[in-house]
């Protein structure tokens, strides 16, 4: 539809993807590896977590009742078609599309990681694409990082942060009640 409009229009934008990026000391990188490699060391800079260096034991017998159907459903309703797709390139309409079946695929699936306590390495990547924030940018600082993740990521995140939220909204309500009695 832009493209369109910029043809009746006539009005044409530069491309703002100049093919070469700036390395931390301000010297041109022009060749392809060296810029991917800045990319890695950028991306890896940006997200660096101090605190996965010594990562808490695992333990088997945590407390909590298994992931419901219901949550999951509740997860999946709440998600947007039309997201791009994590490195599983499963979209979120495959998943509402088996409907009854795929929130019993996810369940059991998402039930297998929260007994074993461990999330399997293919839902923890991401891939990261980079969007300049104005046009011409050549320092990784003037780029957007997006991070596509799998949708099952996301349904396991959104179940997660559910149940957080209803644990902790107990505590905070009696606390504020406190402070203003």
């Amino acid at each position: 539809m832009h493209a369109k409009i910029k043809d009746v229009s006539g009005k044409k934008i530069k491309c703002s993807t100049p093919g070469c990026i700036k390395s931390k000391d301000g010297t041109m990188l022009m060749e392809k590896k060296e810029i991917l490699n800045r990319w890695s060391e950028y991306v890896e800079d940006l997200f660096k977590d101090d605190k996965c260096e010594n990562p808490p034991k695992k333990k088997k017998n945590i407390e909590g009742s298994t992931i419901l159907e219901e949550e999951v459903e509740a997860a999946i309703k709440k998600m947007k078609n039309g997201k791009a797709t994590g490195p599983d390139n499963i979209p979120v309409e495959i998943i509402k599309a088996l409907d009854n079946l795929g929130i019993d695929l996810t369940t059991k699936r998402l039930n297998a990681i929260y007994d074993s306590v461990t999330i399997p390495e293919d839902l923890c990547k991401s891939v990261f694409i980079v969007l300049p924030k104005t046009p011409g940018a050549t320092e990784c600082e003037l780029h957007r990082t997006i991070s596509l993740m799998s949708h099952f990521t996301k349904i396991l995140l959104r179940v997660s942060m559910h149940r957080m939220r209803k644990g902790i909204r107990p505590e905070i309500s009696q606390k504020i009640v406190w402070l203003y009695a």
